[in-house]
């Protein structure tokens, strides 16, 4: 079925939210109703993105003597990812009328890198300036998760990057971020918590989506 519309959906949260797995739903969901739907991710979506993606996520290079990226240049490479993915497939696909799905956008740099690392937010504003093209997130879903059911969720996973092993006082500094980014804009954003797991997220996220989409 072609859409009537576009519209760009973003999935944002910290890690062990649960985020992942009820985008995946949506997905499937979106997928039997025969809608028009495309599942990318952040940082990543594009070959070339997601080869900046394995470089950011790796546990960087010498353990033995501790190097590390330094914090902007983390940035940097955030935002070249979210340049070569948005001008490779986000910007095509809602031209197309295509009903984009993304993990993560600009809200996880927010949350992470200004709030929990302490980048200067005007060095993200000025690049995301000539990147965004006027791509902005249509609807949001912002899962939050109580720090030690998400722990929990984290400590299941067989494989895990850095991002999965931060404090747990980067964690909730980085929730709390996400929530006072998302109370600003109600009309945009939709807050869940993703705490328990059961079916009913799943379900009002659906609901949620479809009457956006009928709007």
């Amino acid at each position: 079925m072609r859409n009537k519309k576009s519209l760009f959906v973003t999935f944002e949260g910290i890690e062990g939210s649960g985020k992942s797995y009820q985008i995946k739903q949506l997905y499937k969901n979106l997928k039997k109703k025969n809608i028009s739907v495309i599942l990318t991710r952040e940082p990543g979506g594009t070959k070339s993105a997601e080869k900046i993606r394995d470089l950011i996520l790796d546990d960087y290079f010498y353990w033995e003597g501790k190097e590390k990226f330094d914090r902007y240049t983390d940035t940097l490479l955030y935002l070249a990812a979210r340049n070569e993915h948005i001008k490779n497939k986000i910007q095509p696909a809602l031209k197309k009328k295509k009903i984009v799905i993304c993990d993560r956008f600009i809200d996880s740099t927010i949350a992470y890198q200004v709030y929990g690392k302490g980048v200067n937010k005007n060095f993200i504003d000025a690049i995301h300036k000539n990147i965004l093209k006027g791509v902005k997130p249509d609807l949001t879903f912002l899962l939050k998760v109580n720090l030690k059911k998400a722990q929990k969720r984290l400590n299941k996973r067989r494989y895990k990057n850095r991002y999965d092993k931060f404090s747990r006082d980067f964690y909730n500094k980085a929730q709390n971020a996400f929530i006072k980014i998302a109370k600003k804009n109600k009309t945009k954003y939709f807050i869940l918590d993703n705490s328990n797991d059961t079916k009913e997220t799943e379900s009002i996220i659906l609901n949620k989506f479809m009457k956006r989409l009928k709007r």
